[in-house]
C-alpha cells in the first residue's frame, strides 16, 4: 500500500508482553513504516523499579511520559509515518494510576504526575490508528517468560491482572480516533504468517477507511 501523507502515526496499545514490539517491527516492514520503540533496554530505571516499585515508580513513570513526549514531537514534526510502541495515553491512564492504586505511589506524586501530563497532552495529537493487542493474563506471562528478560521475572500476578483491567477499562471509553482491537489470544501473528496476514489485512481496511 503507498504511504499516505496525511496518516503519520499509528500506535500500538497492550499490557506487560502483549507483542507491542513484534507488531510494531512486523508492521513496519510490510507497509516500509519507521518505529519508534518504547524505551525499554536503555532505561535508566526500569531495572531498579522492578525491585523496588515503590520507590522509584514516580521517577520512571516521569522518564516514560518524557520519552513519549518527545517520540509525538518527533512524529509530528517529520514527514515519515511511524508506528509507536505504547502511547503515551498509558502512561498516564494506566501505569501510573495502577502504581498509585497499588500504594505504590503516593498522592503527592501521584498528583504532580497528573498535573504534567495535562500540561503535555495539550500540545499532542492523538494518534490516526490505535491498535489495541487484547492478551489474558496467562497469555502475558507466556510471552513475558518466552523473552526471558531478567528484570521482568519479579513481575507479580496481582499487578499484571490489575494493569489489564485499567486497559479494558481504558479502550472500553476510548474515543480519540479509530481503533482496532486484535486478541493475542487467539491470533499469533509472531509465529504464524496467516495471522500476521489476517492483522495486516484488518490494518490495512482501517487505513483505507481513514481517506
Amino acid at each position: 500500500m503507498p504511504e499516505n501523507k496525511d496518516i503519520k502515526h499509528i500506535a500500538i496499545a497492550g499490557n506487560i508482553g502483549a507483542g507491542k514490539t513484534t507488531l510494531a517491527r512486523l508492521l513496519a516492514k510490510h507497509f516500509g513504516w519507521e518505529v519508534h520503540y518504547e524505551d525499554v533496554e536503555s532505561n535508566p530505571y526500569l531495572e531498579d523499579f522492578y525491585q523496588d516499585m515503590q520507590r522509584w515508580s514516580f521517577n520512571l513513570q516521569v522518564y516514560f511520559l518524557n520519552s513519549r513526549f518527545n517520540q509525538l514531537v518527533s512524529i509530528r514534526k517529520g514527514k515519515k509515518t511511524v508506528i509507536q510502541d505504547r502511547t503515551i495515553y498509558e502512561d498516564a491512564k494506566i501505569f501510573a494510576p495502577n502504581l498509585y492504586h497499588m500504594s505504590l505511589m503516593t498522592q503527592r506524586d501521584f498528583d504532580n504526575y497528573c498535573n504534567l501530563f495535562d500540561t503535555l497532552s495539550t500540545q499532542v495529537a492523538p494518534p490516526d490508528l490505535l491498535i489495541y493487542l487484547k492478551a489474558t493474563v496467562p497469555k502475558l506471562v507466556s510471552q513475558i517468560q518466552k523473552r526471558g528478560r531478567e528484570f521482568e521475572e519479579n513481575l507479580r500476578l496481582d499487578y499484571l491482572k490489575r494493569l489489564n483491567q485499567y486497559y479494558e477499562n481504558w479502550i472500553g471509553e476510548y474515543k480519540k480516533g479509530p481503533l482496532l482491537v486484535i486478541d493475542v489470544d487467539n491470533i499469533n501473528f509472531a509465529e504464524n504468517p496467516e495471522d500476521l496476514g489476517e492483522v495486516i489485512n484488518r490494518v490495512s481496511a482501517e487505513l483505507n477507511g481513514l481517506f
